[in-house]
């Protein structure tokens, strides 16, 4: 594009925001993002953005629906500022376990999260990691739905007896294609889900004994799922337990979950940022997707393609 690149940070995970500015080699864009005494969300712009190509980052990781208010309103101060356009960059996209009607007179709250952010003004997503890859079907504006992949491949090496674990029917295509990259056996977590955040598994299908297992999957919530496939994979012979999960949610007791299971290592992405008892885990590493990030940025940028990312 003509237009000049600008970036801007939420609350959400400024650190990140700031990292992505590094690798770009430029200045994060200048925006006082902060609350009236009531509560209110309020935003005022403190560098140019009339005619320029803007990118907001925010993940719309805990508290959500602040997050979620501070990108819009941020994008309409864009949009009535004159920007040429306005991308939301959103390495975490909250509300995306909300995608379809689970029970009777449920919402679609991804659905609804869609439209709102069309009718903010944003004129394209780039996100990593949806829960499923269909909520990009939301959405009547362009989005660049961003793989880990190549984050977690950088950081494992092809181990002797390695199997690649989904831990649920719905997780395989991610571990599929990480199996795939390692040239390794796929296994899968056969779980039985009685109600949210609650799990218990039921079978493990592949072979796992005297494997060293790496789970595969895009969010990590309560722990509770991961630690009892973790039980799961150490009782059906698996000689060790890690995990490579994108979106490090790290609600309610998963801290003390983690530390109590067999799993040794739990790599995860800074799309969302760590809590302090979190990064006194020593079980936690994290990784950076800021590289992946920012060149993508670049890409939407110059309308390159950004199917180089994708390995």
């Amino acid at each position: 594009m003509d237009a000049e690149l600008i970036v801007f940070s939420g609350n959400a995970n400024r650190p990140l925001a700031e990292k992505i500015c590094d690798w770009l080699d430029m200045p994060l864009g200048e925006a006082l993002v902060s609350q009236f005494s009531d509560g209110e969300t309020r935003v005022e712009l403190n560098s140019n953005v009339r005619g320029r190509d803007v990118f907001i980052i925010q993940s719309t990781s805990c508290p959500s629906n602040h997050h979620l208010m501070e990108a819009l309103i941020m994008a309409d101060a864009c949009h009535r500022a004159s920007a040429s356009r306005v991308t939301f960059v959103a390495p975490y996209f909250g509300y995306a376990r909300q995608e379809r009607k689970s029970a009777p007179r449920t919402p679609i709250s991804a659905k609804l999260v869609a439209d709102l952010i069309q009718a903010a003004h944003f004129h394209r997503l780039l996100t990593v990691e949806l829960h499923t890859s269909a909520i990009q079907g939301f959405f009547n504006i362009p989005v660049d739905h961003l793989y880990a992949k190549p984050v977690f491949a950088n950081h494992f090496q092809r181990g002797e007896n390695l199997v690649v674990v989904s831990p649920d029917a719905g997780g395989v295509e991610r571990a599929r294609a990480m199996a795939k990259h390692f040239n390794c056996g796929l296994a899968i977590v056969d779980k039985r889900r009685d109600k949210p955040n609650e799990s218990a598994v039921m079978n493990v299908i592949g072979e796992v004994r005297g494997k060293n297992c790496l789970i595969i999957d895009d969010i990590v919530d309560t722990a509770g799922s991961l630690t009892k496939a973790a039980d799961a994979l150490i009782e059906a012979g698996a000689l060790s337990v890690r995990a490579a999960i994108s979106h490090a949610v790290l609600s309610g007791k998963a801290i003390d979950n983690l530390q109590n299971s067999k799993i040794e290592e739990l790599v995860v992405t800074d799309s969302i940022m760590l809590s302090p008892q979190a990064q006194a885990c020593g079980k936690i590493t994290q990784l950076s997707l800021a590289e992946l990030l920012g060149k993508a940025i670049r890409r939407i940028h110059n309308d390159d393609s950004i199917s180089a990312l994708f390995i």
